[in-house]
């Protein structure tokens, strides 16, 4: 995989907030997503250690007749719970605009005044890495890192092959994986793999890093981008974790 088959690095990490993720919620299971099948809109942001890890969830839910509200449940049921999670849909901004307005609301706030509807925040428990794979890093790189995303819902065989042309899966590759891709950036080296997690409808993205700069934060906008082209393809983040 090219550089250019990444989106441009969404996040310039020291500078600004990365955007904040959102949801359509459907009145019924499986419903086509259409403004008259849609309930209400959840808006999420996960917070991190400086290392990318995962140390929380903020969210908010709205609702034509209830408006803003904030629950950490909802954002447990979304990722644990069947029911729900066969009613949300992973959204892009405008799209929530659109359901937001055509439900009667006007204009959706901009993402700084929806932080603040984030009233009961979910922590997750953290630990320091783990070692996966070899310590040291191989001749060239000063640092190796690998980092597992999780991920809620399923993917269907279109969407795996939509990712496998997106990220140039080799058509021979072996193992556990259904999906791979590889990014040299600025004389770092990025490869991932997405994988199944057991026999229930989750999914797991491992990403190893080898860092040949300085610059950790180069890290962030290709966890960050991998983690919204999965997201586009229907999957839920649930936390980000390191190995090494």
């Amino acid at each position: 995989m090219t550089a250019d088959a990444l989106p441009a690095a969404p996040v310039e990490v020291a500078a600004r907030r990365p955007p904040l993720d959102y949801y359509l919620v459907l009145r019924r299971r499986d419903d086509p997503t259409s403004i008259e099948s849609v309930e209400g809109i959840v808006v999420e942001e996960f917070t991190r250690h400086r290392d990318f890890t995962t140390t929380g969830l903020d969210s908010a839910g709205w609702t034509p007749e209830v408006g803003w509200w904030s629950s950490a449940a909802l954002s447990r049921g979304m990722r644990t719970d069947p029911e729900v999670l066969a009613r949300v849909v992973p959204s892009s901004r405008p799209e929530a605009e659109t359901v937001y307005r055509r439900l009667g609301a006007g204009r959706l706030p901009d993402e700084a005044v929806l932080r603040t509807y984030f009233l009961d925040h979910q922590p997750m428990p953290s630990a320091p890495p783990l070692r996966l794979g070899p310590a040291q890093p191989p001749a060239g790189f000063h640092e190796r890192r690998v980092y597992r995303v999780l991920f809620a819902k399923d993917l269907h065989a279109e969407q795996v092959a939509s990712l496998r042309a997106a990220w140039r899966t080799p058509v021979d590759g072996t193992g556990t994986s259904v999906a791979s891709g590889r990014l040299d950036r600025g004389g770092d080296r990025f490869t991932w793999d997405l994988r199944r997690v057991g026999h229930t409808p989750a999914w797991c993205l491992d990403l190893t890093v080898l860092l040949r700069t300085a610059a950790a934060e180069a890290v962030y906008p290709v966890l960050s981008a991998l983690t919204n082209a999965l997201r586009k393809h229907g999957l839920i983040p649930v936390t980000t974790e390191r190995f090494s």
